[in-house]
């Protein structure tokens, strides 16, 4: 049996509660948007439930008892806040979560599946670079303040005599990138149980201004030659150490080289560890690591790492050169499978090789076009939120769409929205092939920047006006077809209208925020009775109802009986053609086909709720009869024309008083259903609520009898 998720506590304890429980924890990390359990039993979480906490956007069950929780922002301060719970400290029995790699370890040696070494290659990838994610996106924020300031004259960041002023902005921006294989080194160490810190000297020697100046071949160093590279233009040099050739790399900006190294660090490093009594392991294990790895990157493992990523590099270009437009439809129709798993680290990395090596990358400008395409479906989703009024997904797409713009990051969208709703993709696919047939027709977009693909850094990218033309087109037609074909289903527009109207015409100004999210989690509502003081009604009550075609049932000894609010034909809820009402969520009633638009009270009460559209009233009688009365399927779209309210909340109201008068023509000129709907809102709390239908009734006539 599931943990229950519901009920006290702040959002982390629910979400504790939700995943079974600390004791359910093996791991707990984050990443720049996602919480990632490793959990004991999977099955002991319960995803619906977390789904519909308030902070949590959307969860991710994966193989192997895996579980993400996706919470945007403020994951840094929901994992703290996670980690600090007392059930999470080790005590009262209860032991803290092992750490990553500890479950790693474990999970080896269970051998779980035969497919948990690409799981655990492709999270190795990821969890090297995730950290970074921070200071990646804000170099790539200064390279584009840089790439502004270039583009209007002020000055020009390619010139060889720049002044001191301008040298020192590229620092700014190239200390991320240039010392890139230090910081991926430092996370792959840590990521192998492997002091991290080794992991950075190791990758720190080859970068140090005493290894970088053997390129130089005018260092006047004996034994080095230099070869220069006709298909890269770039040069290679060899040093000639203990009568050892070496070839000479700069490392800077790498990212295969740290983490090959970091694989074969874990194993010296462990293997030391077995080797030397533990008392010496501070001492001894760093300082041999050291010894044997620093030559064995210089050697072998960075000559190798480089060759790979050139490889890769020079076969991309050669699509590129080769094929262009392919390599153009191909990066951002890949990349929205990719993202969502963790599979696009790769091609990030191949862009930094591209940067490093060839000086300019080509990846990057394709992939704009994903990430327009996949921003432009959000603000698809944003349009639709605000014309539906749809005030949960309007918040989530707002801070979706400015990650997104703002920042270049997708997850928000992705998992916020996009995966929730499958209509989404096939329509975001459109988006990012024409953005895609846009770069490769028009020649392609490079940059010398590796930069997140934001509104900020469209600088960045050459020709600006390609790579403009290919993400504008992307993002358009991704929220046009979006917008005009919706996100939602015919079937689930329709329920999600219905229990927006419901929760807008059953709550009262003091309880509205709570109704609505009941309606939402529950999907039942109740009104309740304004407090203050009773007022009369200012409107002249109408004259009773001609006698009905069909006979009234009598009214009952004890009970209430509603009377129709409209002229017309009696049908019963599952004729209404609305499912949220069919299915009696809103309680039992009947719906009215009317023969005018002239909408009174049925029963004497209090005016609980009217709608400002004036398409709803509550009423709630004085022995607690709950009655909503609902003009119209969708009418509130229509924003109150056609309807001319005649009462206020919280007055008193009789039976067959005015409660609005209704322009049917305009109702059905703006193609809504005309019917008028009664329920009463709390039929669970009564003894029971009989509806008589297949009747045509004058307003007035009896149509439903609510017994307690």
């Amino acid at each position: 049996m599931n943990t229950p998720v519901a009920g006290p506590g702040t959002l982390a304890e629910r979400i504790l509660r939700g995943v079974g429980g600390a004791e359910n924890i093996e791991s707990l990390t984050h990443c720049a948007t996602r919480l990632r359990f490793q959990l004991h039993d999977g099955a002991k979480a319960d995803p619906a439930a977390l789904d519909a906490l308030d902070g949590v956007m959307a969860t991710v069950p994966q193989s192997g008892d895996r579980l993400q929780i996706v919470i945007g922002g403020a994951v840094a301060r929901v994992w703290t806040e996670i980690m600090n719970l007392p059930s999470m400290s080790g005590g009262a029995g209860t032991a803290r979560p092992k750490s990553d790699a500890d479950v790693k370890a474990e999970m080896r040696a269970k051998s779980r599946g035969r497919y948990a070494w690409v799981d655990n290659f492709f999270e190795y990838l990821s969890d090297s670079f995730r950290p970074l994610m921070g200071v990646l996106l804000g170099s790539s924020l200064i390279i584009a303040i840089a790439s502004v300031l270039d583009a209007l004259g002020v000055v020009d960041f390619r010139a060889a005599d720049k002044s001191a002023s301008w040298v020192f902005v590229d620092a700014m921006w190239r200390s991320v990138l240039y010392f890139l294989p230090i910081m991926v080194a430092y996370n792959a160490a840590k990521k192998l149980k492997v002091d991290p810190w080794v992991g950075a000297a190791v990758m720190a020697a080859v970068m140090t201004p005493n290894f970088t100046g053997m390129l130089d071949p005018d260092s006047g160093i004996p034994g080095i030659t230099c070869t220069t590279n006709a298909t890269l233009g770039t040069q290679s040099c060899v040093a000639h150490v203990f009568g050892l050739p070496m070839q000479l790399n700069d490392y800077g900006g790498q990212v295969f080289v740290p983490l090959m190294m970091a694989a074969v660090l874990a194993l010296v490093y462990k293997g030391l560890q077995k080797v030397f009594p533990e008392t010496v392991h501070l001492v001894f294990v760093p300082f041999f690591s050291m010894l044997i790895m620093i030559p064995v990157t210089a050697f072998l493992i960075g000559p190798m790492g480089v060759w790979a990523g050139n490889g890769l590099g020079e076969g991309l270009s050669w699509l590129n050169g080769n094929a262009p437009i392919v390599f153009a439809i191909l990066i951002p129709l890949l990349y929205p499978f990719l993202v969502p798993l963790g599979l696009h680290w790769p091609l990030n990395a191949l862009m930094l090789v591209n940067i490093n090596t060839l000086g300019y990358d080509f990846i990057q400008g394709p992939m704009g076009a994903w990430n327009f395409a996949c921003f432009g479906a959000t603000a698809g989703v944003l349009l639709l939120s605000l014309r539906h009024r749809e005030a949960e997904m309007r918040q989530t797409a707002t801070g979706a769409l400015a990650a997104g713009l703002l920042g270049g990051i997708s997850e928000p969208s992705l998992y916020g929205i996009h995966l929730r709703f499958k209509r989404i993709y096939p329509r975001m696919l459109v988006g990012c092939l024409v953005g895609g047939v846009i770069v490769g027709v028009m020649g392609g977009v490079d940059t010398k920047a590796f930069a997140f693909t934001s509104l900020l850094t469209i600088p960045v990218f050459s020709p600006m006006t390609t790579y403009v033309i290919a993400i504008t087109a992307a993002f358009g037609v991704s929220m046009a077809l979006v917008y005009f074909s919706d996100f939602r289903t015919p079937e689930d527009r329709a329920r999600a209208n219905a229990e927006r109207d419901a929760a807008e015409a059953l709550a009262s100004e003091e309880t509205a925020t709570a109704g609505a999210r009941e309606l939402a989690t529950v999907g039942t509502v109740g009104t309740t009775a304004t407090t203050g003081t009773a007022k009369t009604t200012g409107t002249t009550p109408t004259a009773p109802a001609p006698v009905t075609e069909a006979p009234a049932p009598e009214a009952p000894a004890q009970g209430t009986v509603l009377a129709a609010p409209v002229a017309g034909r009696v049908v019963d809820l599952d004729e209404v053609g609305d499912p949220v009402f069919a299915s009696r969520a809103l309680g039992e009633g009947v719906g009215i086909e009317p023969a005018d638009g002239h909408v009174v009270a049925p029963v004497d009460g209090e005016l609980a709720v009217v709608a400002e559209t004036g398409h709803a009233f509550g009423i709630r009688t004085a022995d607690g009869v709950e009655v909503l009365i609902h003009v119209g399927i969708d009418t509130v779209q229509m924003n109150g024309e056609g309807f001319d309210v005649r009462v206020r909340a919280g007055e008193r109201v009789r039976a067959g008083d005015l409660l609005v008068e209704v322009d049917l023509d305009a109702v059905r000129a703006a193609e809504h259903p005309a019917v008028t709907l009664m329920t009463v809102t709390n039929t669970a709390e009564l003894a029971s609520v009989e509806p008589h239908t297949g009747q045509s009734v004058a307003a007035g006539a009896p149509v439903v009898t609510v017994r307690r």
